[in-house]
């Protein structure tokens, strides 16, 4: 395809984003790799994140999207938007590097209102890598504990900030599973070999991959995304554009990887597809303007009230047309969903696909 094009269609662009994030055509082997190539999936609710994982990874169970968080190759912290994300291991360095800085003038008023002073940090910082070091990964319940009794108050919100500090700048960070928590682990031990790359070299690698794992999207989306200031993604964005082929819908530029665009030639997959997506998912969460996927008359469907807390979704052909919701438990569970508009049937073919994307969901959770 050519290194641009005119969409009339804006299902063709949620079309190809299936295709960018792994959920038509293109497959990812492993849970690694998907989480490598998604380059981030926001994480704050972790039996969603193991889902958006599983999905986008054919056969995966549940025990294998844990074993890559267990082994290290895939680890959670907040290396953007103050926000748990999903990363490759040796990812993580170099995307706090770049977002850390901004993150934290962000926050400071809250930091004020909360007591937390620099030295407020350094002192957790030396409690928890000294009781790390002796005792290894810990529970957040167990840290704050010795927060608290180092002197480093944790009720109010308290605890929360001192430990997304710790991980911000690269102290700490979200270790190896126990049930439905994590434990706690020190940075340098749990991830002991990651990336360096200079501030361009990373907002460079930064962008190309957002736009080839969330691609069709806009400069706005990256930077919304990611929280970094749209003037410098606009300056780093000349030394990746030639690699990028771009689409204009509706006066807008959305910037895509070769390889998806062409499939607008080649055959574009996913027409038929019924997927069921976790709350948060990056389908609907990686960009700042939704509506591509989701009619903006919809949305308070998706986060009523606008509380921040996004439900799961069922996409159909690429559009966002219902949620989902799981009822009963073991061999018993099934999948309920409530479309948008219950007089618009998807279809016998949606149907079945439908129910094949239900029975997938079940079985990841028993495997």
């Amino acid at each position: 395809m050519a290194a641009s094009g005119v969409l009339r269609d804006p299902r063709t662009i949620g079309r190809l984003r299936l295709a960018s994030q792994r959920l038509a055509g293109m497959e990812a082997a492993s849970a690694p790799e998907l989480v490598r190539w998604m380059t981030a999936m926001q994480a704050q609710d972790l039996p969603a994140a193991l889902w958006a994982v599983g999905v986008r990874v054919p056969g995966a169970g549940l025990s294998q999207v844990r074993a890559a968080i267990d082994s290290g190759a895939v680890v959670r912290s907040w290396p953007m938007r103050g926000t748990l994300h999903l990363v490759a291991a040796d990812d993580l360095r170099w995307m706090l590097d770049l977002t850390a800085e901004r993150l934290t003038r962000s926050i400071a008023a809250r930091h004020r209102q909360l007591e937390i002073t620099w030295a407020d940090v350094e002192k957790a910082r030396d409690l928890a890598l000294e009781h790390i070091s002796a005792e290894g990964p810990v529970s957040r319940a167990a840290l704050f504990k010795v927060f608290d009794d180092g002197g480093q108050p944790t009720q109010g919100q308290r605890g929360i900030h001192l430990l997304g500090s710790l991980c911000r700048h690269g102290w700490l960070v979200l270790g190896p599973l126990s049930g439905n928590q994590q434990l706690i682990a020190a940075f340098d031990d749990w991830i002991p070999t990651s990336r360096i790359l200079e501030r361009e070299e990373a907002l460079a690698e930064f962008l190309l991959r957002y736009f080839h794992s969330h691609g069709p999207a806009t400069l706005r989306d990256f930077a919304w995304w990611t929280q970094l200031p749209l003037t410098e993604v606009r300056r780093a964005f000349e030394d990746v554009r030639p690699g990028l082929v771009a689409l204009e819908f509706n006066g807008t530029s959305y910037w895509l990887s070769p390889e998806v665009a062409a499939l607008l030639d080649a055959g574009l997959p996913g027409a038929r597809s019924v997927h069921l997506l976790p709350g948060f998912d990056e389908f609907v969460l990686g960009y700042t303007d939704r509506s591509p996927v989701l009619p903006p008359e919809h949305s308070d469907l998706i986060v009523p009230g606008g509380n921040g807390v996004f439900k799961k979704t069922v996409v159909a052909g690429g559009q966002v047309v219902g949620t989902w919701a799981l009822q009963g438990t073991g061999p018993r569970a099934a999948v309920v969903p409530e479309f948008f508009d219950e007089a618009r049937p998807l279809g016998p073919a949606a149907e079945a696909a439908l129910a094949k994307a239900g029975r997938r969901y079940t079985t990841f959770l028993a495997t």
